[in-house]
């Protein structure tokens, strides 16, 4: 069996050098990246994917939280915007318009996650991912909400899904996609089925399995060795990915590859 579709990047051998070189020199050159997320209960996923987007590269970063959480943000997160909260302090359904008007000043977007299991936001997501056309990073939480709406995600173009394997066991479901994800399946396994689903759907799906992360997009899949599953779950590998995206959005694949480098 044929696996020229599989490449394997190691950190001192980048698959795609030529992303890091065409980052611009001017900061304000760099995009504008819009983060949501947060509840009432937390929002230390976007204060930590806030933080790592500017370290990365991003030229400006802004987000928007519920205001449930307004006299909780930190004074290093600077250009916050608050929206209307539902009573469980999560994004209400008039958020939509400071989330359109995000999406309008952005040139990419991270739903970063502490989001809450909330049915009016993820509403407010489902009509954001119908309203926006940029490139899109989900992680976390996030990904739990826009799952509802699985077959607008997955058939959505510029969309990046930074998840667990459990939560790609139960997008494929979603889907009625006809390939049984198992965690003990070999990963050579695992990689000729992202191959043959990113064939069919055109986003980017990047997850871990035990210790290799898997990236796949347009049948192309590029695996590299992982030990810090924490970067995963804190959302670090999606604002670094969300921040690369915006220099080279035509390219996804090799934009999360080289992100994952640094």
């Amino acid at each position: 069996m044929t696996t020229d579709y599989w490449r394997k990047q190691e950190k001192s051998k980048p698959l795609f050098p030529d992303i890091e070189w065409a980052k611009p020199e001017q900061r304000a050159q760099r995009g504008r990246l819009g983060i949501i997320g947060g509840n009432k209960l937390g929002f230390a996923g976007v204060a930590e994917a806030y933080q790592t987007a500017l370290s990365a590269g991003a030229g400006e970063v802004r987000v928007v939280l519920p205001d449930a959480l307004k006299r909780s943000i930190p004074p290093a997160m600077t250009d916050v915007i608050f929206t209307p909260s539902n009573p469980s302090g999560s994004l209400a359904r008039d958020a939509i318009h400071e989330l359109r008007s995000l999406g309008e000043w952005s040139t990419g977007l991270l739903l970063a996650g502490d989001a809450g299991r909330n049915s009016e936001t993820a509403i407010v997501y489902s009509d954001l991912l119908e309203a926006y056309d940029g490139p899109l990073v989900a992680t976390r939480d996030a990904v739990d909400l826009i799952r509802n709406d699985a077959e607008a995600t997955a058939t959505r173009p510029r969309t990046v899904l930074v998840l667990s394997f459990a939560q790609l066991q139960k997008l494929f479901r979603e889907l009625y996609y006809p390939k049984i994800l198992t965690f003990n399946m070999p990963l050579l396994q695992l990689v000729e089925t992202l191959h043959k689903f990113t064939v069919t759907y055109p986003l980017t799906i990047v997850t871990l399995h035990r210790d290799t992360l898997l990236i796949a997009h347009g049948g192309e899949v590029v695996t590299a060795d992982w030990d810090d599953p924490m970067r995963i779950w804190r959302g670090t590998v999606a604002a670094r990915a969300a921040s690369y995206l915006m220099w080279t959005p035509s390219q996804p694949l090799e934009a999360v590859a080289a992100s994952i480098i640094a």
